[in-house]
């Protein structure tokens, strides 16, 4: 391990200048650490894409960890919602949303003059179904991280040694992955999920997915927690908010919390979602 950190310290440093594609997340929050600590704050920017897709709370949390570390911090809009690609919800809709993002990067870049982007793509995300990494090659963004060989339990380690009080920040990807393919990706979806999410993530959830299908909410939440979300009195608050919220029905998936659920009908890898 040690001498992976020092091969990824000495190669950013060797790059001199980089911009961070940054979410927010533990992966590009521990990316852009690194950063800062081998090439100095004032030699690193990061940039945050903000749409529809992306939470408020999920915004709040990346600019105030950019002004912790003390870096740049720019905010590009994207408007993926508004590519019928996009909208109807393929397989390949994390590519286009990613082409969208890294190719206003890639202008952000050249006009502030940066010549490397990094994400914070791992070692895992390799092995999972990740189509949004065609678009980053596409691009020319950098996975360090990947070209290193350190995965995701490694990062997690690392960031807490170094301090990063988000080093077990569940991953919590676009609210578009909770939509099942095939299926119209609009704001009002979109926002039903996010308010339902927030409410129980409120009750003492962690990790927490409400799939949208249609008037049905499929809640998935770890395995030994199932019963804990079954019990009364919360149980009835939970239907009744999501009633609210606009789902007929509420239903909770019995395999428990997954990333890339709605992959397994595809026959697919698991991906991040």
């Amino acid at each position: 391990m040690k001498n992976k950190i020092n091969a990824l310290n000495a190669y950013i440093k060797s790059c001199g200048k980089v911009m961070v594609a940054y979410s927010g997340g533990i992966d590009s929050s521990f990316m852009l650490k690194l950063c800062v600590e081998a090439v100095g704050r004032k030699n690193v920017l990061a940039v945050t894409g903000a749409s529809e897709t992306f939470t408020d709370v999920e915004l709040s949390g990346a600019k105030k960890f950019a002004k912790s570390v003390g870096v740049g911090h720019v905010i590009v809009t994207t408007r993926e919602i508004d590519n019928p690609d996009f909208r109807s919800n393929p397989p390949l809709r994390c590519y286009h949303c990613k082409k969208e993002f890294y190719t206003k990067l890639a202008e952000v870049a050249k006009k502030c003059g940066f010549k490397y982007i990094f994400d914070g793509s791992n070692k895992d995300d390799t092995s999972d179904y990740r189509p949004g990494r065609r678009a980053a090659q596409e691009i020319g963004i950098i996975s360090p991280l990947i070209k290193f060989g350190i995965d995701k339990a490694e990062l997690r380690r690392l960031a807490k040694k170094m301090g990063i009080r988000i080093w077990d920040k569940p991953s919590n990807p676009c609210l578009a992955s909770r939509v099942p393919y095939g299926e119209e990706i609009t704001e009002e979806k979109l926002g039903m999920i996010y308010k339902a999410e927030t409410f129980i993530r409120s009750r003492g959830f962690k990790n927490i997915r409400v799939r949208h299908h249609g008037k049905l909410a499929r809640i998935e939440v770890p395995e030994n927690e199932i019963i804990k979300l079954l019990k009364e009195p919360l149980r009835s608050k939970i239907i009744k908010e999501l009633n609210k919220i606009g789902f007929a029905w509420v239903s909770v998936d019995m395999k428990g919390y997954r990333t890339g659920s709605l992959n397994e009908i595809l026959g697919l890898k698991k991906a991040k979602g």
